[in-house]
C-alpha cells in the first residue's frame, strides 16, 4: 500500500514539474523538444530526490548499526570492569573481643601419671582382685 501512494506522488510530482515547465513556455508555442525537456527535468529532478532518500536510508542503517556496536562495546567494558573488581574490605566497627587466658595445665593424679581421664564407659577385661586370684588362673 506504500509503494502505491509512493508511486502516485512520484508521477504526481512528474506531472507537475511538467505542467509548470510547459507553462512557461506559452501553451501555443509548445514543441516536441520543450516536453522532452519538460519530462527530462522532471525525471531528474525525481531522481534526486530518490538517491537523497536512499543516502538518508543507507546513512540511518549505518548509524544505527554503529549505535549498537557502540552500546555493544560499552555493555562489555562494564561488564569487565565488574568482574576485575577486588573484594572490598569491611572493616568491622565493633572492637575486636579481648582473648581468654590458657587454662593451666592438669596436674597429673594417681599411680599411672597419665594426664587422661579415666574412661568410663570402657569394661575392664577382669577384675583388679583377679590378681590376687587363689588359684593363680584367671579362668
Amino acid at each position: 500500500m506504500r509503494v502505491a501512494f509512493s508511486v502516485y506522488g512520484v508521477l504526481y510530482v512528474v506531472i507537475e514539474i511538467v505542467g509548470y515547465q510547459l507553462e512557461r513556455v506559452s501553451w501555443p508555442e509548445i514543441t516536441a523538444l520543450d516536453v522532452a525537456t519538460a519530462v527530462t527535468n522532471a525525471l531528474l529532478t525525481v531522481a534526486v530526490l530518490v538517491a537523497a532518500l536512499v543516502a538518508v536510508d543507507v546513512l540511518g542503517h549505518r548509524w544505527r548499526r554503529h549505535r549498537r556496536a557502540l552500546a555493544a562495546e560499552r555493555t562489555r567494558l562494564a561488564a569487565a570492569q565488574w568482574t576485575e573488581l577486588e573484594p572490598l574490605p569491611v572493616h568491622a566497627w565493633r572492637p575486636e573481643p579481648l582473648a581468654l587466658p590458657a587454662a593451666p595445665a592438669p596436674e597429673p593424679s594417681g599411680p599411672a601419671r597419665t594426664a587422661y581421664a579415666p574412661n568410663a564407659y570402657s569394661r575392664r577385661a577382669w577384675p583388679d582382685a583377679a590378681a590376687a586370684d587363689a588359684s593363680g588362673r584367671l579362668l
